[in-house]
């Protein structure tokens, strides 16, 4: 019998010298949510019940978050790779489709380009790589607001504010204005405030927003990316970059959402995210 039938619904493992929390549901092929900076695989609850209708569905705690280890050393985002890759492996859920959001893109689009091995397919909503606008003049002021934003950030972690971080990270980076009482509860903004830290871990890794452009290009494996219509705008100017990079990709728009539907708008996220994954895989 496979580890993945016999693993039990909710549970940690110990992947890398970290024990991570994770969570299973439903049946079919596997699919494992990947959530971005700040939060935890609670950010996922209102899709899974619907996602777990037509697939194995996993969410986990990524290292440093919650219910998950806290390591005492610096990690990466290849760090973080290595546990997504060890994560499905552990449950014998590799291959699988991997769905990401926020910073979960770039952990898994990087971790694609070393292990496409443990991948069926990936779907990423509005990876934040900035680095790929470098040489874009258009997003350039944008984007060192955005780092000026982020210094700021930093400087309130380490100083211990780590609430007002919080704040100010989902309403001049992430978000918008008004977000964060607008469209994070009370649950998920308590989340954010206890893992500031650990933001502020990935925030001092210099490759944190980098990706190999010609591993990308290289890419056989499918890829799938969507962008809110309401979400900032260097967040389709990302995708669009990665549209051009990767050979077997597609882009969806989902109408009235931002930086994270499955929070906002969890229906309309199930419904276009089952039938993408439902695509791939036929």
């Amino acid at each position: 019998m496979s580890a993945s039938a016999t693993a039990t619904p909710t549970g940690t493992i110990e992947v890398n010298g970290v024990r991570l929390y994770y969570e299973l549901q439903g049946r079919g092929q596997p699919v494992v949510l990947v959530h971005g900076s700040w939060g935890d695989a609670r950010s996922w609850r209102f899709v899974v019940p619907g996602l777990a209708e037509s697939f194995r569905v996993v969410v986990y705690d990524r290292r440093g978050h919650s219910r998950s280890q806290r390591p005492d050393t610096p990690g990466s985002v290849d760090e973080d790779g290595d546990d997504l890759a060890a994560v499905l492996e552990a449950l014998d859920l590799a291959p699988a489709h991997v769905v990401t959001n926020s910073y979960g893109g770039n952990i898994a689009l990087r971790l694609a380009t070393r292990r496409p091995e443990v991948f069926r397919s990936l779907s990423c909503h509005e990876p934040p790589l900035w680095s790929l606008l470098e040489d874009d003049p258009e997003p350039l002021e944008i984007l060192q607001q955005g780092a000026r934003s982020l210094q700021a950030v930093g400087q309130r972690i380490a100083q211990g504010d780590h609430e007002g971080a919080a704040r100010q990270f989902v309403e001049e980076v992430a978000f918008g204005p008004g977000a964060w009482e607008r469209e994070l509860p009370p649950e998920l903004r308590a989340i954010f405030v206890d893992n500031a830290p650990t933001f502020l871990d990935e925030f001092q890794d210099p490759n944190v927003v980098r990706v190999d452009e010609a591993a990308l290009s290289q890419l056989e494996l499918p890829v799938r990316l969507t962008q809110g219509s309401e979400s900032p705008p260097t967040f389709p100017a990302v995708i669009d970059r990665l549209v051009e990079l990767i050979p077997r990709v597609s882009r969806e728009i989902i109408n009235g959402a931002a930086h994270v539907p499955q929070l906002t708008m969890p229906e309309r996220y199930v419904q276009v995210t089952t039938r993408a994954l439902q695509r791939a895989a036929a």
